[in-house]
């Protein structure tokens, strides 16, 4: 559908961009526009790395009885006021005690029972003495306490790990292995998280052979999607890529429109007789941006059709990756309720060589580390995907900058963890 209000965009193709969007701008579009999807019930057990709709509240309390923490004796702690190993104090041991079987007979004084680690304390027991502080178990049922000890001591009391109204986990929070061992602690065995943003890939272009198969003259192996898919993977969308589509309008259209929380468009949106794809989503949807100042990157776009987020990324690979790091996995980690921030381990490195740009549009430098300090490998090829696989990590030059002089401090991001 057409977009009421909405002045049309002028079909750019073979004329090139009469102006060009500020990454910023962009930036703010997504925060005002993108948000978390809505909340869906999953098992506990198979939840990690799942982003948690709501927060945690315990109904519970974890444990629910005091129970041993050492393997050795249930005992009353003021019977033990004075022992040492030169005055032990003898008790009478009446019973054991085993996690999942507790004891039958309470502690009375002068008597102890016998209580392995996990088990509940008996009745009448505020203290447990390990085996190290006791002299051994002698035939006629006597131990001899060679330690003191006060109330509570050894012993886990009811809601020591989690108390009853306790905040256990904020909603937002991504779940870690050890956060579904305290959920199903408290007995949650389906947590509310955000809903997965469903995202189509759409890689165009009557050239492209997929992977595995070869190339004839004039092809090229389609390298863009394996690395799109790993990288919605890694911001935790779910992939739909049925294959290659074909530079045909209606084709296009067809892939635009699948049932998706966002689509990402490969090739076909910059400014040639064969990149349909804006054009499609100014006549059906609403382009919101087309032409950004960046290098690489600079024909990436953005915008809806229907209720699908559409982000048009660059054929060149190493524009694809940058366009995609910059707009397409914020927007996905955002519908997935995930950090906005870059994917990448930050750290402060200084410039082996000067790094130069251009005042008004941003730069993505490819970099490497020498020595712990940053040498540029490429600032252009958009094409030389390699150049990111060389690379440690990247340098973003902001639009205001002409670039770094030798021995600056920059932030580096790195490709590695």
């Amino acid at each position: 559908m057409t977009n009421p209000g909405q002045p049309a965009r002028p079909d750019v193709r073979m004329r090139g961009f009469a102006q060009r969007a500020q990454v910023t701008e962009i930036w703010q579009w997504l925060r005002t526009h993108v948000h978390a999807l809505p909340a869906e019930s999953v098992a506990t057990v198979g939840a990690a790395g799942r982003v948690l709709a709501e927060e945690i509240v315990s109904q519970v309390a974890v444990p629910s009885f005091p129970r041993a923490m050492m393997d050795g004796y249930a005992v009353r702690a003021s019977e033990t006021s004075g022992a040492s190993p030169y005055s032990p104090l003898p008790l009478e041991v009446v019973d054991e005690a085993l996690a999942g079987r507790p004891a039958r007979e309470s502690v009375q004084p002068g008597q102890a029972i016998r209580s392995m680690t996990g088990a509940l304390l008996p009745p009448g027991a505020d203290a447990v003495v390990p085996v190290e502080y006791v002299r051994e178990e002698r035939a006629d049922g006597k131990v001899w306490v060679l330690a003191e000890l006060t109330p509570g001591k050894h012993v886990a009391q009811a809601g020591d790990d989690v108390a009853v109204g306790q905040h256990v986990l904020p909603g937002g929070r991504r779940l870690r292995p050890q956060d579904l061992g305290v959920l199903v602690s408290l007995g949650i065995t389906q947590v509310s998280v955000v809903r997965q943003p469903v995202v189509r890939i759409v890689v165009t272009g009557d050239e492209l052979v997929p992977p595995g198969a070869t190339p004839r003259e004039a092809q090229i192996v389609d390298s863009n999607s394996p690395m799109l898919v790993a990288l919605v993977q890694r911001d935790g969308g779910i992939v739909r890529h049925p294959g290659i589509v074909r530079d045909d309008p209606p084709a296009i259209l067809a892939a635009l429109e699948d049932n998706a929380d966002a689509v990402l468009v490969s090739g076909g949106s910059s400014v040639g007789q064969e990149d349909h794809a804006p054009r499609l989503v100014a006549t059906h949807g609403q382009l919101v941006f087309h032409g950004v100042a960046m290098r690489p990157s600079s024909p990436a776009g953005l915008g809806r059709l229907g209720d699908r987020l559409v982000v048009l990324l660059p054929g060149n690979p190493v524009s694809c990756l940058c366009a995609y790091d910059f707009f397409a996995g914020r927007a996905i980690r955002l519908l997935g309720g995930r950090a906005w921030d870059w994917p990448y381990r930050p750290c402060r490195r200084r410039l082996r060589h000067k790094l130069v740009s251009t005042v008004g549009r941003v730069d993505y430098a490819r970099v490497r580390l020498v020595e712990e300090e940053i040498e540029p490998l490429a600032i252009s090829g958009a094409s030389i995907l390699s150049s990111t696989t060389r690379a440690d990590g990247f340098v973003v030059v902001p639009e205001d900058s002409e670039g770094y002089a030798a021995g600056t401090e920059v932030d580096l991001y790195l490709y590695d963890d």
